[in-house]
């Protein structure tokens, strides 16, 4: 089972300390899980201008796949100005309506302030949804004020990034089981 776990700024630091956290708890929870990092700060990221996701060169390109050949997704993102940010929705742009079809996704939110606590149910989730995502419906979200030096200090957060972990495991577990019923019932 792959796991591709999406810092989804090109900016700060916050939204990467969450998804190093989770990439952490996840390999201490199965230490033999297969699990890449893609911090979109680092990569070189074309717009979308409609083409499909394998024509894109670059950077790009290989995001794209390495989203597309994944079984679980994990999404590490700030709030900006009340929303996601445009990184995160020129990903979205880039991948086909169904790239996240038999996938699970999973959540973490960085924000500034706790007013934008369901910016994920009210603008994220419609479109994992429309995506096709399989979404685990909780989701940690952290404020400014639970890090401290990089590094995440409210043990209620390390709390909720562990249980986080187990759900995404024990959702994407089951999703497998699911399509492997399918495959032998169905053939495909």
């Amino acid at each position: 089972m792959k796991t591709v776990v999406i810092s989804g700024s090109n900016v700060g630091t916050k939204s990467r300390v969450a998804a190093d956290a989770y990439i952490e708890q996840a390999k201490n929870y199965r230490p033999d899980a297969d699990i890449e990092l893609i911090d979109l700060a680092e990569k070189d990221m074309m717009f979308s201008d409609g083409r499909n996701y394998f024509e894109y060169p670059g950077d790009t390109g290989e995001v794209l796949t390495t989203i597309m050949a994944a079984d679980v997704l994990v999404l590490s993102m700030p709030t900006f100005q009340a929303s996601y940010p445009a990184t995160v929705k020129n990903l979205f742009d880039l991948l086909p309506v169904n790239a996240f079809r038999d996938k699970v996704v999973g959540v973490i939110n960085t924000a500034g302030s706790p007013r934008h606590y369901l910016m994920v149910e009210t603008q994220l989730m419609p479109i994992l949804h429309y995506m096709k995502a399989t979404v685990v419906t909780k989701y940690v979200f952290i404020e400014d004020r639970d890090f401290s030096r990089n590094e995440i200090v409210n043990d209620d957060i390390i709390f909720r990034m562990e249980r986080l972990v187990d759900d995404v495991f024990t959702m994407a577990d089951v999703q497998a089981e699911i399509m492997a019923k399918k495959d032998a019932e169905y053939g495909f």
